[in-house]
This record gives structure tokens, sequence and C-alpha cells, in this order.
């Protein structure tokens, strides 16, 4: 008899694309049973066994009975998800923690885009990060002596997210027909979510071209800057775990700390997230602060791409909760977070007044920031990724055996159980 005989995992909505179905062939081989719950036609064409599917057509405010029905039904031990704020997924996670299910919780990295998140019971905001100190995290690092070196500086993952989810608004949106009560979640339609992934794949050309020529600008400009990291202002941790209720409350925020406080031949650089795609105004609402400001000349906005070689160049940076923060601290650049963050540590996030930190920013204190992130890579962040074939590969090979430990990641590390570790190379 195969040891995890006794284990039946439940998944729900997970990454675009076909990672969810490859998880769960491997957790079957393991000798567990797996069930999968699918909401529309996108999560059913990626998952490519059907007798193991089950369709929920219901009604949204049928759903808490039903997972709970469903955990009773199916004898459910583990309950997987992508993501914990979605309402199916909030919803989801309180009936199993009711009912003694383990919630596994996959996100994207805290360290991305080399590593992906795995923890249980939440993540972002919902973390048992949230709760550590940094002394709590070098007691229990007390034993590991493994230095990790810096990621790849190549990942071939973004093509791959922006196709898959095309794709996967593609199929709700053309054959959605027996999820006639599907409600999406991020408040806008299918057909305008489909429209917005294909416009930003067919622009990707375009926006490759203008980026290269307003990085070129902010690099050959000679004069020092700050960086604003900018987030999507649909994604979970900028709706449920910031103060904000829109990028243009942001924007406005920081625009109004930099005229104040920083000095007059320095400039603002606001990076856009990879994965912008207009939905929100945040191009006008640069420009329409610049002017008010008195900040002509002095504000810059960079499309997407890479961050390292600004951070090469940054006096600072200013972010909600974005994780892209931890490139920052890894340099030892002065950070100031508005959000709730895992990286939200008093040790290197500054606690300045926003005109203050513009004028004369604090550095982190960089050592305590290594053990906090030597602290991440043994234990939540796994080499890997969700989109493309070779980080799904890297992931799994290491992934499943922690979702069938007893102990989750945390916990593993203080009690000396914590797998070894993949070395972080580029492999096939």
């Amino acid at each position: 008899m195969h040891r995890h005989a006794s284990r039946t995992f439940l998944m729900l909505q997970g990454p675009h694309g076909p990672f969810f179905h490859q998880l769960a062939r491997m957790l079957r081989a393991a000798g567990t049973t797996v069930w999968r719950v699918g909401f529309n036609k996108g999560d059913e064409n990626f998952w490519f066994d059907p007798a193991s599917y089950i369709r929920f057509t219901d009604r949204p405010e049928d759903w808490p009975a039903r997972i709970a029905a469903l955990i009773a039904e199916k004898s459910v031990t583990d309950l997987v998800l992508y993501g914990d704020t979605r309402p199916i997924h909030a919803q989801a996670i309180a009936a199993a923690q009711a009912a003694g299910v383990t919630v596994h919780v996959f996100e994207e990295g805290y360290l991305r885009p080399y590593w992906v998140s795995y923890e249980r019971g939440g993540s972002n905001g919902n973390s048992r990060l949230m709760q550590m100190s940094v002394p709590e995290m070098r007691a229990a690092l007390a034993q590991s002596e493994i230095e990790f070196p810096e990621a790849p500086p190549r990942w071939g993952d973004m093509r791959h997210h922006v196709f898959y989810g095309a794709l996967y608004h593609f199929f709700v949106m053309v054959r959605n027909g027996p999820y006639r009560n599907f409600a999406p979640h991020r408040g806008i339609t299918v057909f305008d979510e489909f429209r917005l992934y294909l416009r930003r794949l067919l622009l990707m050309p375009v926006h490759r071209i203008e980026r290269a020529i307003a990085t070129a600008r902010v690099r050959l400009g000679g004069f020092p800057i700050h960086l604003v990291l900018m987030q999507l202002e649909h994604d979970a941790s900028f709706r449920m775990h910031s103060p904000f209720t829109s990028q243009t409350e942001f924007i406005e925020l920081v625009m109004a700390g930099f005229a104040e406080g920083a000095p007059a031949h320095h400039h603002l650089v606001f990076k856009a997230h990879p994965l912008e795609d207009g939905r929100a105004p945040i191009i006008r609402a640069i420009q329409e602060a610049t002017l008010r400001y008195g900040l002509t000349g002095r504000v810059h906005f960079i499309r997407g791409g890479k961050l390292a070689a600004l951070l090469a160049q940054a006096r600072s940076a200013v972010t909600v909760n974005s994780t892209a923060a931890q490139q920052v601290l890894w340099r030892g650049l002065p950070l100031k977070a508005f959000g709730r963050a895992v990286f939200d540590k008093p040790e290197f996030v500054s606690d300045q007044p926003l005109p203050e930190f513009f004028a004369a920013p604090k550095r982190p204190d960089t050592r305590a920031y290594r053990d906090y992130r030597h602290y991440l890579l043994e234990t939540s962040q796994v080499p890997g990724g969700f989109y493309s074939a070779r980080g799904r590969r890297i992931l799994m090979r290491q992934v499943v055996d922690m979702m069938l430990a007893p102990e989750d990641p945390y916990d593993a590390l203080t009690a000396g159980k914590a797998a070894p570790r993949q070395q972080l190379r580029v492999v096939n």
C-alpha cells in the first residue's frame, strides 16, 4: 500500500496553464487521490483527467455550502489553491480550516522570478512570515551554513505567462456555456480580460522598443534617480493588503512627497509592472500629477522590463508592497513601503515620512536582510516557475515532497527536517 494512500487532495483554481494538472499527476504517482473543482472553461481545458474533474456551475452564493459538502463527501485531507484572497478561495479556506484540512497555497515567488512561493494556510499579508521577526529567523537558521547564489539573469516565463493568460480567457469567452453563473473575481468582463491579454501579447515588440528608449534616457541622463515600483491595480496584494483603493492615490502621494522633499536635481522613475495592460489609467495619472506639482522634466515612466539596470543607478525605491522590493533590499538600497508585505521588517524597511525619505533615505541593515532572504530560500521559496515547461520541471522536483511532508516549510526548518535545496542554476 502506498505510504500516502490516506491523503485526498482537492484542487481549486491554479495558475493559468497546465501546472496544476502536472502537479496532480505527480501527487497521484505518490499514492494520493486528487480531485479538481473547476469554475469555468479555462479551468476545465487545462485539466486533462475528466474522471477527477468536478464542475461548479451554481451561483456564487451557493459555493460555501458546496465546498463544505465536497470536503466531507470526498474525505478531503488537503486543499490546494493559487492565491488566497479571491472570494471562492477565501471561502474554501474557511471551510477547510473548520474541517481540519491542510491548506496549501501557491503564489508568485516572493523572490521572483526564479522562485515560486509555497506556504500553508495563507500567503502575502496572510503568510506566517508576517508574524516572524528577523531574530526568530536567525535562530531557525542556526544549523544552516548554505550560501545561495543570485538567481540567473534570464528566466523565460513572461511570454508563457501572457500566452497562457490569453488562451485561458479565450476558452472562458467562447466556450463557457456550462458555467453560466461564473463571475470573474477581477471586476471586468471575460471579453475585456481576453482583449487586454491579447493586446499585451501583440504589443510586446512595440513595448520593448518604447522601454529601451525610455530606459536609455534615464541611463544617459546622468541625474540621481528614485524608483517607484508599480503594481497591477487588480492584483490581490494591492487590493487586499494596501491602504490605497487605486494606483492613482498611490501616485498622488508619491508625487507630493517627492515634490516636497527631493533635491531639485533628482528625478523620479515610475517602473510599471511587467504585466501592466492599461486597465488602470496610471500614465495619465503620472502626467497630470507631474504638471500639478511642477515636476516637468523630472518624472519618467518605463513600461515593464528588467529592474537590475535601473537599480544599479537608483538612490532609493518606493512601493506599496511589490515583491520587486526584494531586489532593492538585496542591493542594499533604501526602501519605503506602504502596504502589508512579508518583507516589511523594521531592520530594513524605512519608517521615515516620505518627504524626509526622498531628502535623505536611510539605508537598510543589509546583514539582517541577507539572513531574512536566506530564511526564505530555505523554506517557502522553491526554485522553478508555473508557466514555462522548464520552470515546471524544476519546480516539480521539489515541491511535491514539500506538500507531502507533515510539517510546513517553516516548521520543517525549525525541526531540522527541511529537505536539501536544489542548486540554483539553469537546468533542463
